[in-house]
């Protein structure tokens, strides 16, 4: 878990965390560990699933889902529409909410605790227009594949999320 070794507001050491808050008992400051909210993106053709292989940590070479963390002020459908692009170049269909799920995204020696929030879309041309359509832009993203939904190794993925969400989205379609 993380830790803060002073309160913020006074600079005290007596900060404790009691599953919910710090709190300094010197100053009465109050830090919330709220999470994070994220979103992802299953984009499928003809039952099969696009993923990537993911380039930086964390997960980094395994397989991951276009996605990422909702900035300040946008909802999710903005931040599910802009991740897209950021990571596959790729402006979504029509796509809907599909389930949420928690999860942990360990980096730089942060945990943030995350609620990941997916979507899914079937992609309304040939695999072959959508395989050529993608350009990854942001470096987060490498070697995209379409991956029978049906054979798709869950543990391949990075995310405990993602595998949850592939999984509903399997039953959805009687996988």
């Amino acid at each position: 878990m993380n830790e803060f070794n002073y309160c913020p507001e006074c600079a005290s050491k007596n900060v404790a965390y009691d599953g919910i808050k710090w709190v300094c008992s010197d100053c009465g400051y109050c830090l919330y560990n709220n999470i994070a909210a994220a979103v992802g993106l299953l984009l499928t053709v003809n039952n099969k699933i696009l993923l990537f292989r993911r380039t930086k940590d964390p997960g980094k070479d395994k397989l991951g889902i276009p996605g990422g963390f909702v900035s300040p002020d946008e909802s999710m459908e903005e931040a599910c529409r802009r991740e897209c692009r950021e990571e596959i170049g790729i402006e979504v269909p029509d796509f809907v909410y599909l389930c949420s799920c928690p999860n942990t995204y360990p980096y730089r020696n942060i945990i943030y605790k995350t609620c990941d929030v997916f979507f899914t879309a079937e992609y309304p041309e040939s695999e072959e227009k959508l395989m050529s359509s993608i350009k990854t832009l942001d470096g987060e993203a490498a070697d995209c594949i379409l991956t029978d939904l049906s054979k798709l190794n869950l543990e391949s993925l990075a995310f405990y999320s993602a595998r949850y969400a592939i999984s509903v989205l399997k039953e959805k379609k009687g996988f």
